[in-house]
């Protein structure tokens, strides 16, 4: 399953979730910083950290624990 980690440089709640994401076993994600891309930063500039799954499109907004990761990577 792909996953996308939306996130921005110098975010406390990226490095959290980083963090969460480790918690639950998941090493497998593409890390993308939305600074650079207006389109990006319209979208998840406020969101950030957000996780998607590319398969089906569907995300995961922060906050989340390693128990809601795994739970939402499980539907």
């Amino acid at each position: 399953m792909g996953l996308t980690l939306f996130q921005k440089d110098d975010c406390h709640l990226c490095d959290a979730a980083l963090l969460e994401l480790a918690r639950a076993g998941v090493a497998a994600f593409e890390s993308v910083w939305i600074e650079s891309d207006a389109g990006l930063l319209a979208r998840y500039g406020l969101r950030v950290p957000v996780l998607r799954r590319e398969g089906d499109g569907a995300e995961l907004d922060w906050p989340f624990d390693a128990a809601r990761l795994r739970a939402w990577l499980e539907t």
